[in-house]
């Protein structure tokens, strides 16, 4: 390894899990028109060729041989060829890029963009506007989203709504780099030059409402579609350097879709130029967004695997100048390791146990979990967690999310014990599940119970994830050198049996209960003037009673206060 290169930088192939259908065809209802303006599907061009030296002609992907569309879109492409007919424009109009390709794929859509040949957006959207007036109906406000080529936005958009679906309208365009900037030189352009300067063959086709046929201006937009193939439109490397948060496009569609990556897609995206281009020209935010499309995907896995082998983890996930201790070599494969494992045993419980925040929070905190003890001092002389610093710092994501994270992984090491006192055939808790507090006299019957609910207190409704999660780290002597779906059951079977005892302690929000005596009524006992430290602490102490006692009523919590105070004196006296 070059002096100065983070370990980051080094990277090892892992195996994949196998793929999993992608779709289940929607139906939609079939609309057939007989007029000249029928609103179907005549596609314009079929395309089958050698690409890298291989013949290509076999489908692999079910793709439709005509778009269904539904009632509701149906209505508002009638409408829209109304305005254009009202007006006697000579406007073409297209639906582009994702909804046309997920169409095809037999799947609804309902993220419209519409792209116009010879006029602005707005203008369009003031036309459609005038024929509302004409036509007695009421109009809509027009929203217009500036450029913002920051944040990768290179047009002005404008939008509005149709039957109560937002629709953006931008003008066809061209574009030109100059060199050591992403930000592009926009003109009108033609249909071609637009479905050229896209970032993939797959996401470049268009849907010509004026002559109801798809357009396949590549000439392999389709095809690719249907070989489930990740290819540029032009050369690969043109397209990165042009705009590099097309590569992690490129992988974030790879991964959702299962299609494979182009091999010379693979080798621009791998050369060293590239990964320069997207820390130097790509805000954080952008690169952020993508990573957390791909986390809340379907295939994540896959999705960092190809992060990996492309020699991109430098790029994406950046780290603070000084750790401790120093991120040790091997750190790729053990955050894919543990992201592929929580991933395989989220699918044997069901995704269904979390919400989607739940599962893509889980999913962070098991990609970062070998980070967890890794610390660097921030500007503040603050010990501050790495995976903090990734994803505020790296990824500009939500601060709630990198102190999520943290806490996921603090109370995950604490279930560690709990995981080991449910497996275990004995009925003593193990010492560090033991409560410090010898005047509480609690049964040891009551401790699992009480230890349990002061973690889900610091945790709350992430407790399931955060319990899954201890999975991933608890390991006995027996289950080293399981095999990969062993393990996954394993950890299957040992949440299971956890949550059920968990649940059976009937601790659902527990971290809503609060102490049965107020900070007044504690003052009085203990004869205060005031609160503070004191009061907390006794409030504190009677959590831990109340839990071991959940029946308890506030007269005999405050019997058992006034015993512990008397009995305190003593115990103190011994010590």
């Amino acid at each position: 390894m070059a002096p100065g290169t983070s370990s980051f930088a080094r990277l090892i192939v892992f195996q994949r899990t196998a793929a999993t259908p992608l779709f289940s065809l929607l139906s939609t209802r079939k609309i057939i028109f007989t007029s000249r303006r029928k609103l179907g599907f005549r596609l314009s061009t079929s395309h089958c060729g050698v690409r890298g030296g291989v013949m290509i002609s076999e489908p692999l992907q079910a793709v439709k041989d005509r778009i269904d569309l539904t009632e509701k879109e149906e209505r508002i492409f009638r409408r829209l060829l109304d305005v254009v007919d009202h007006f006697k424009l000579s406007t073409q109009l297209r639906v582009a890029g994702g909804w046309v390709r997920d169409k095809l794929l037999g799947k609804d859509c309902y993220d419209i963009d519409i792209a116009l040949d010879n006029m602005l957006g707005r203008e369009f959207c003031e036309k459609i506007n005038e024929y509302l007036h004409f036509a007695g109906e009421e109009q809509q406000g027009i929203g217009v989203i500036q450029c913002n080529p920051d944040q990768s936005k290179h047009l002005e958009t404008a939008r509005i709504r149709i039957y109560n679906i937002w629709i953006d309208f931008v003008n066809l365009r061209s574009e030109s780099y100059a060199e050591n900037s992403r930000i592009p030189k926009m003109k009108f352009g033609t249909a071609e030059e637009d479905a050229y300067r896209r970032d993939l063959t797959i996401n470049s086709l268009f849907y010509n409402i004026n002559t109801s046929s798809v357009e396949d201006l590549t000439g392999r937009g389709v095809q690719d579609l249907k070989n489930g193939y990740i290819v540029t439109p032009l050369t690969p490397k043109e397209t990165f350097i042009d705009d590099p948060l097309r590569v992690l496009r490129a992988i974030r569609f790879g991964a959702r879709f299962n299609f494979k990556l182009d091999e010379g897609l693979k080798e621009a995206a791998s050369d060293g130029e590239v990964g320069d281009a997207l820390m130097s020209k790509i805000s954080r935010e952008r690169i952020g967004h993508e990573i957390d499309l791909m986390i809340s995907g379907n295939k994540p896995v896959r999705a960092m695997l190809d992060i990996c082998d492309l020699q991109l983890f430098n790029a994406v996930f950046t780290l603070p100048e000084s750790m401790q201790p120093e991120i040790v070599e091997g750190c790729h494969r053990q955050c894919i390791s543990y992201l592929e494992a929580a991933w395989n045993v989220l699918q044997l419980i069901g995704s269904s146990t979390f919400t989607d925040e739940q599962r893509r929070l889980y999913l962070y905190g098991a990609f970062f979990l070998s980070l967890r003890s890794i610390v660097y001092t921030d500007n503040k002389s603050k010990k501050v967690p790495v995976s903090n610093f990734i994803i505020r710092n790296s990824l500009k994501l939500k601060s709630n999310d990198a102190e999520m994270v943290v806490s996921l992984h603090g109370a995950a090491e604490k279930f560690i014990s709990f995981l080991a006192s449910v497996e275990s055939y004995n009925e003593p808790v193990p010492a560090d599940l033991k409560l410090e507090e010898d005047f509480l006299e609690l049964p040891p019957t009551s401790w699992k119970r009480v230890w349990a609910g002061l973690l889900l207190r610091e945790i709350k409704s992430f407790w399931r994830v955060a319990l899954l999660m201890s999975t991933l780290l608890y390991q006995t002597t027996e289950t080293i050198g399981d095999s990969l779906s062993k393990e996954s059951e394993r950890r299957q079977l040992i949440f299971i049996k956890a949550e059920s005892i968990i649940s059976n302690f009937d601790l659902d929000n527990v971290w809503e209960v609060k102490p049965l005596l107020d900070g007044k009524a504690i003052m009085r006992i203990l004869q205060l003037e005031g609160g503070g430290p004191i009061v907390r602490e006794w409030q504190q102490r009677m959590i831990k009673w109340q839990l071991a006692h959940p029946d308890a009523t506030s007269d005999e919590c405050l019997q058992w206060m006034q015993q512990s105070q008397a009995k305190r004196p003593k115990l103190d006296c011994c010590a």
